[in-house]
Parts: structure tokens; C-alpha cells; sequence
């Protein structure tokens, strides 16, 4: 889910440590909840197997970018000094190879590490200001020492009150209806 829009609000449990969370968070899973987020105070590396989320596709734009910019950077060379503007100095030949490593290295880095900048940022929607879940009290302690478990209220498995009864089930310390998010 990963903090998507929220039109209909969600439910959220609290839980005190991170066994009840992840024991939470599968029981949650094996009951056909998709719509899961989690807030947890570190990265817990059980979280993402638990969700069953799909790998990201930043690396694959980041390895396609450099590649581009690595054959730009050197048609670039190439068109300057062999079609464009060939000067012949000292018999050297106007298509040379060596030459163009380290700018076609240059080119491939940049592209790669501004695709990764860029695509970070815009995977995340950062800057993100406001989310619905700043509005529960306390919800600060997510980073500090608890760890919270959402369930969008338009999950599939969800009915009226079922994420809520579901929740109560596990025994978190207090379940809360989020409000939408506008």
C-alpha cells in the first residue's frame, strides 16, 4: 500500500513490541488482508516478506538511465570529433576510443545518480507534509519504541467494523479509526 490515499480513513492498531507486531501483522496477512501499513520505529526485516510486496523498480531505472547516459555521452564525443568537426592533429584518428572512456564513465554516473535522486524522491511522494495518521494521539511513539499496523478501510477482506474486530483480536494496546485523507 505504502501510504496511499485514504478516502474512505482506516483503522490502526498500536503494539508495544515487535513480536506482538509481527505475530499482528501475519495473523493479518493469512486472514487475506491486502491493504496493510506499517510504521515501525527501525527497519524491521520481517515486514517486507510479511507484506509480500513487490520488489522496487528504482534499480531497474537507475541501471536503464545509466546505460543511456553512457551512450549519449560518448555519441556526443563521437559526433563532435568524428562527423562534426574532425581535426586531423599528429596523424591521431578522429574516433578515438581511449579518449572517450572517462567522459562516456562521467556521463553514465551522472545520469544513474540523477535517476536515483530524482526517482527516489518521486516513488516515496516526498516531501509529504501532512498524512492522516499524525492525527491520532501519540502517534510519535511509532518513532520512538511502537510500532503500528493500518488497514486501508477499502481492503477487500474489510467490511463496516471487520478490520476493527480483527484488530481487537490480536490484543494491541488500543485500536483507532484514522480519519480520510482529502
Amino acid at each position: 500500500m505504502r501510504d496511499s490515499h485514504w478516502p474512505d480513513g482506516a483503522y490502526a492498531a498500536e503494539f508495544a513490541d515487535e513480536k506482538h507486531f509481527l505475530g499482528a501483522l501475519a495473523m493479518l496477512r493469512d486472514q487475506g488482508y491486502t491493504k496493510l501499513e506499517t510504521y515501525t520505529p527501525y527497519p524491521v526485516s520481517r515486514v517486507d516478506a510479511a507484506l509480500r510486496e513487490s520488489p522496487s523498480v528504482l534499480p531497474g531505472l537507475v541501471f536503464l538511465a545509466g546505460v543511456g547516459g553512457a551512450l549519449f555521452s560518448y555519441w556526443v564525443q563521437w559526433y563532435t570529433n568524428a562527423v562534426s568537426y574532425p581535426l586531423d592533429i599528429g596523424g591521431r584518428p578522429a574516433h578515438a576510443v581511449p579518449a572517450f572512456f572517462i567522459p562516456t564513465f562521467e556521463g553514465t554516473v551522472l545520469s544513474a545518480a540523477l535517476v536515483a535522486f530524482v526517482g527516489l524522491f518521486a516513488l516515496l511522494r516526498l516531501p509529504k507534509p501532512w498524512h492522516p495518521m499524525f492525527e491520532i494521539d501519540d502517534f510519535e511513539r511509532a518513532s520512538i519504541d511502537h510500532f503500528w499496523i493500518a488497514i486501508d478501510a477499502t481492503d477487500p477482506r474489510g467490511g463496516n467494523d471487520l478490520p476493527q474486530q480483527s484488530f481487537e483480536a490480536l490484543h494491541p494496546l488500543r485500536v483507532v479509526r484514522v480519519p480520510a485523507s482529502s
